[in-house]
């Protein structure tokens, strides 16, 4: 009898046993986000979960929900090597995902947490579909790779879920050769803010601007060589977009530009089958002979930013048919290339002082001795900026030689690539126990190390 009462007992003990392991188990696969750091920009706002019931594969889906416009992630760091091109890619699904004041910036993407580099962003309402991020690790040793539902410095409402995270790495390019595209768009049709009132601004251009537009990367392609002493070179291509641009960024600084987010459903498609090394996207803004001029800035182009990691630079055609700036005059201009190159410029100065380097600001001419030329503009300062001659303090400084073998990472660097072995997670409820137990164990060692201390 005793014997059958111990045997009940034993038996009750591993039912209960059972029953807290699955309990246990659920609540960890709920709420359990493995190696991934949660983080939001206000609290209160946002509710991380694993979904069992909204998934894309068999394991659960990693589910973010901002309840009112915030900035919220969950990262890992990863290790790189140095100067390698990589690519992460998942599955995303977003429901009802919408950006403070209605930004191109935020929602739901894959980035490097704590800084701008980012895949394209995802809102509204869609059903899963592959999201894809590359980066050069430049000279990190170790990056923080987020999924995020806001951005940078942009909020978002919502709902998105990730699934099935993948790291890769890529070749790496040593080549110097330079793949570029100029995308013109001949029409803009935009509603823009000016003096606090809406104003709708619809410019052309001439068919002599997209001339002057192809003749000057023409003559671009052959001068950047020159002018480095073959350090790079450069082919392109040119597609003229017939579609209007419909948006325009705006800062304080420069005013209103066109933004990667801008033209993004324009030229994507082709960025991503041609993998290029630098765009540049060319537009009129303001036309005296019109009377239009509510959008002009004081420049023709703006560099140094950026198309998903890709360089990219405005190129502004001349609000005025008698600006010499892009016609070729023996008299004028024996440079009109040159805003092209500037632009160009700004990304290695760019590029440069992100891989460590020390580098002369592109605008600091003057503080080094140099002047512009009212026939060849800046040409002797490039010359000596591209090859590291400009003289300061008994040395030669520059833009590194380097630098023109540092490309960014594209779908051409993973031809061939191997997969990262990261963001594992447990597949069964063995590995949700072992996982949890290395946990606790974890979190005990912690305690006890600061309570040694």
């Amino acid at each position: 009898m005793r014997k059958r009462s111990h045997i009940v007992k034993n038996v009750i003990s591993i039912i209960i046993l059972i029953i807290a392991i699955v309990i246990t188990s659920k609540i960890y696969r709920k709420y359990n986000y493995n190696d991934f750091v949660k983080s939001v920009s206000e609290i209160g706002k946002t509710n991380f979960t694993r979904d069992s019931e909204e998934k894309y594969s068999k394991m659960d889906s990693y589910k973010i929900e901002n309840i009112d416009y915030t900035d919220a992630i969950f990262s890992q760091k990863i290790s790189v090597i140095p100067n390698r091109p990589y690519k992460v890619t998942c599955k995303v699904k977003v429901q009802d995902v919408e950006n403070l004041d209605n930004t191109k910036s935020g929602g739901a993407h894959i980035s490097i947490n704590g800084t701008t580099e980012r895949s394209r962003t995802l809102t509204g309402t869609s059903d899963w579909q592959d999201l894809t991020f590359y980066f050069n690790s430049k000279n990190r040793t170790e990056v923080n790779i987020g999924f995020r539902l806001g951005g940078y410095s942009e909020k978002s409402k919502g709902t998105a879920w990730f699934s099935d995270f993948q790291v890769e790495v890529g070749i790496e390019n040593t080549s110097n050769k330079w793949k570029m595209v100029c995308f013109i768009f001949p029409n803009i049709d935009v509603n823009v803010e000016v003096n606090g009132k809406q104003e709708h601004v619809n410019l052309q251009m001439t068919s002599d601007d997209i001339m002057s537009i192809r003749n000057n990367l023409s003559r671009y392609s052959t001068s950047i060589s020159q002018i480095c002493n073959n350090k790079m070179t450069i082919e392109y291509e040119t597609y003229i977009i017939s579609t209007p641009i419909r948006t325009l960024s705006y800062d304080e600084e420069n005013g209103y530009y066109v933004s990667a987010d801008d033209v993004y459903e324009y030229i994507n498609s082709y960025v991503e089958k041609n993998s290029y090394d630098h765009i540049y996207v060319a537009f009129r803004m303001a036309d005296k002979q019109k009377g239009n001029d509510i959008l002009v800035n004081d420049w023709i182009g703006l560099g140094g930013m950026d198309y998903l990691g890709i360089g990219f630079s405005n190129i502004r055609m001349p609000d005025d048919e008698n600006n010499y700036a892009y016609q070729y005059n023996n008299l004028f201009n024996t440079f009109p290339e040159e805003v092209f190159l500037h632009e160009f410029l700004h990304t290695l100065e760019r590029n440069s002082k992100e891989y460590g380097y020390e580098v002369p600001a592109l605008h600091d001419y003057k503080k080094y001795g140099y002047s512009e030329n009212n026939i060849d503009g800046l040409k002797k300062w490039y010359a000596d900026y591209m090859n590291c001659n400009i003289s300061y303090a008994k040395n030669k400084i520059g833009l590194p030689s380097e630098i023109y073998t540092y490309k960014p990472a594209n779908n051409a660097s993973f031809t061939f690539s191997t997969k990262l072995d990261v963001f594992k997670e447990p597949k069964n409820i063995i590995e949700v126990i072992g996982n949890l137990g290395s946990r606790v164990r974890k979190m005990l060692f912690s305690h006890t190390s600061q309570d040694n201390s």
